[in-house]
């Protein structure tokens, strides 16, 4: 591609917000950053369920008011019912009537909830997120939240007791979802789990590995530009000229001149998070919900990487940096640890990290770990950002209890009681992509009919969840046939196990 068209394509991304927004948009494997509001043509107001603070703890009678929406507009008398689960942000309205689950609902006259994740959007559970109330923020909880709320929807709509209800999620609402056919099969008839990751693990080192090799379904050059410009920065921050260099090519906020260990570990996350993002969500039909980087896909940064007439390999990954610093109006990258962890230990609902920083954070410090580091050797990142990187961060912001033996017990409590990879389900389709990141950890074979996995070769995160679009790969659209295949056996009067044929 030329210089003026490579120029071109930097200029349309420059897309300006309404408000200003945090400095990171991109961390932890997570997409932090604004959205265009986007209003459902039908209205769905906020609904609210009173829920129990503690369901483990019978002498803990607190209650707390959980969000929900509701669509009936599809329904009729003995169809099923769909649950789509909330995650770790706020429950999104668009989605109760756009989006693949919708669609099936149309087909099976299914009654549609989604109910919102504890601690995140407006489901509020404490006056704060501090370190004390933070403790009822868990999996188990979330579980325990979905199973009391099935029992009361029955109860208040009248459904027969063989009612069938199925719940769908992606990404760590795809791990819950088939969860609670794990964990609540006497209220949870079958479940779709979309790009669920369901291995905990601290050093997810492979995520980066994938990255590298979904940036390589560019080309192979893409890939080596991107590790010599990470050769390039490591030589420049040795000396001051250098890093004064630096400091202009990324737009930096604050000089990275005499800057300490934990900065320079969380600038190099921070570059590779602008290629992780990308390639996690590639190619998504995300316009519906309001995403204002769905067309900066995997072409368009490996375009910028493997044009030389822009510059030197460190040049293209500054210019990468600029593309996604202007497409959120962020007037400089703010690399500095010590602003991320004081964002992070903001414990009021107001606070930016409110969004689903800080809680994600202390899910990931408790139950999952899912630390995209640099320890996988064939990565083009560098190796400035491994475990004890991300595990300090836990420290820092919860205290010193939370270390690594605090992670590495949680870990183990997780697996083992969620079974990780050899999960025993049966009516659950596990759905990845091979160019998602997250299908490392999660399922993406499987010898049980019951339990099916359907890789499509090509896609990114959760995009058999997303509307339907002409751009769709053809793979794509056949998993979604399979996927309302498999609903249409599962919802049978008399379910049993079913026949599944692989795409």
């Amino acid at each position: 591609m030329r210089r003026n068209s490579i120029m071109k394509t930097l200029l349309v991304f420059q897309i300006f917000v309404s408000a200003a927004f945090g400095w990171r948009v991109f961390h932890l494997g997570k997409f932090w950053g604004p959205k265009t509001p986007v209003q459902p043509a039908s209205s769905f107001p906020d609904l609210w369920f009173d829920q129990k603070l503690d369901h483990f703890d019978p002498t803990n009678s607190e209650t707390w008011k959980q969000r929900y929406f509701v669509n009936d507009n599809y329904y009729e008398k003995g169809g099923p019912v769909f649950l789509m689960i909330g995650g770790e942000g706020k429950a999104d309205p668009i989605w109760m009537e756009q989006g693949m689950w919708v669609e099936y609902a149309k087909q099976f006259k299914a009654l549609c909830f989604q109910v919102e994740h504890r601690f995140y959007g407006k489901s509020h559970p404490t006056k704060d997120m501090s370190v004390k109330n933070l403790v009822y923020l868990s999996s188990e909880q979330a579980l325990a939240d979905l199973s009391f709320f099935i029992r009361s929807m029955n109860k208040k709509y009248s459904l027969s007791k063989r009612v069938q209800w199925v719940t769908f999620g992606g990404s760590y609402p795809g791990s819950l979802s088939a969860w609670m056919r794990l964990k609540y099969p006497h209220l949870v008839h079958a479940a779709v789990s979309a790009s669920g990751p369901l291995l905990a693990v601290a050093d997810f080192s492979e995520y980066m590995r994938v990255v590298r090799d979904s940036l390589a379904t560019h080309s192979e050059e893409c890939v080596t530009s991107v590790q010599e410009a990470n050769r390039q920065l490591d030589i420049l921050l040795r000396h001051r000229i250098g890093q004064q260099k630096v400091d202009k090519l990324f737009n930096l906020c604050d000089t990275v001149v005499d800057v300490s260990k934990n900065d320079i570990s969380n600038l190099y996350e921070n570059l590779a998070g602008n290629f992780a993002g990308v390639v996690q969500y590639n190619k998504d039909n995300r316009l519906f919900e309001g995403a204002k980087d769905a067309n900066i896909t995997i072409d368009v940064v490996c375009d910028v990487m493997t044009n030389s007439s822009i510059g030197s390999a460190i040049t293209r990954y500054a210019a990468v940096n600029d593309l996604l610093l202007k497409t959120y109006e962020q007037k400089c990258l703010d690399y500095k640890y010590d602003n991320m962890i004081k964002g992070y230990q903001n414990v009021s609902w107001d606070s930016s990290t409110a969004a689903g920083g800080r809680q994600w954070m202390y899910q990931t410090c408790t139950e999952f770990g899912f630390y995209q580091t640099s320890t996988q050797p064939t990565q083009p990142f560098g190796n400035q950002f491994p475990l004890d990187f991300f595990i300090q961060q836990c420290s820092d912001i919860y205290g010193p209890r939370y270390n690594k033996e605090l992670l590495s017990s949680g870990i183990l409590r997780t697996n083992v009681m969620y079974g990780a990879l050899q999960v025993e389900v049966n009516r659950v389709v596990f759905v990845h992509g091979s160019i998602d990141p997250w299908h490392a950890l999660g399922i993406t074979k499987s010898d049980n009919n019951d339990a099916p996995a359907i890789y499509i070769n090509g896609t990114a995160h959760c995009a058999n969840m997303y509307p339907e679009s002409s751009a769709d790969p053809p793979q794509l659209t056949a998993a979604r046939h399979s996927i309302t295949g498999l609903l249409a056996q599962w919802l049978q009067p008399s379910s049993r196990s079913v026949r599944f044929r692989p795409m």
